[in-house]
């Protein structure tokens, strides 16, 4: 249920920009959106169709660029993307914990298409 609040707030970000450069309709949002996010690519479309009803970006699509963890291990200094869900953070080399997220948890709207 948080995808509710989180496209909230998208949607007002896309609104704002859209009225700023005059536009008339938005037709699409590019998204980077991190895997720790857990956002559901299609349970966020079903929110952002559910708020943007009579507004511009009425029927505006979502494209969704997910972005892998990524972390780097601060004592050897070994760095993994993690390219399933299958996280582990220790590092695969050192056994160390002392981790640094370097992606992962991404939120942020990339563009956005208007006419």
């Amino acid at each position: 249920m948080h995808e509710l609040s989180i496209m909230g707030s998208i949607l007002n970000i896309v609104l704002e920009h859209a009225e700023k450069h005059g536009a008339r309709k938005v037709k699409a949002v590019n998204l980077m959106i991190g895997d720790l996010s857990d956002i559901i690519p299609e349970w966020a479309q079903m929110y952002f169709d559910m708020l943007t009803k009579e507004t511009i970006a009425d029927g505006a699509k979502l494209e969704i660029e997910r972005v892998p963890l990524t972390v780097e291990c601060r004592d050897c200094g070994e760095v993994r993307t993690y390219t399933d869900k299958n996280w582990s953070f220790t590092c695969q080399k050192c056994q160390s914990s002392n981790l640094e997220l370097k992606s992962g948890r991404e939120m942020t709207v990339t563009s956005i298409e208007i006419e």
